[in-house]
């Protein structure tokens, strides 16, 4: 007969993320640092490209997609946890329907 094995209860591993602020702070302050420090670097010469933006820090990156811009950003900042992305020149990263989303300002 086999001796029962002693288990060890497992230590809980802690979060490796921050607390996520709601979304809505999350794009209220990613549009505020957006039209404070980086709209006039990047509106001329990156229409339609999308910048993604720790809103944490104020770092940001600029890529073709949500994807290349959010990836690039965490390569500088591999703990940027709450993004928010935004689509340069327009009101909205993305639409459904038929209207133009392009700023007119």
């Amino acid at each position: 007969m086999r001796d029962a094995e002693t288990s060890v209860p497992s230590q809980r591993a802690k979060p490796t993320t921050p607390p996520s602020r709601p979304k809505e702070e999350t794009a209220r302050l990613g549009d505020q640092i957006y039209e404070r420090d980086i709209r006039r670097q990047v509106e001329e010469d990156h229409v339609g490209e999308v910048v993604a933006i720790d809103v944490e820090s104020g770092s940001w990156a600029i890529g073709a997609d949500e994807i290349a811009a959010t990836d690039r950003l965490q390569s500088q900042r591999p703990d940027a946890y709450d993004v928010w992305c935004l689509r340069v020149g327009y009101r909205a990263l993305y639409s459904f329907g038929g209207g133009s989303l392009r700023r007119t300002e």
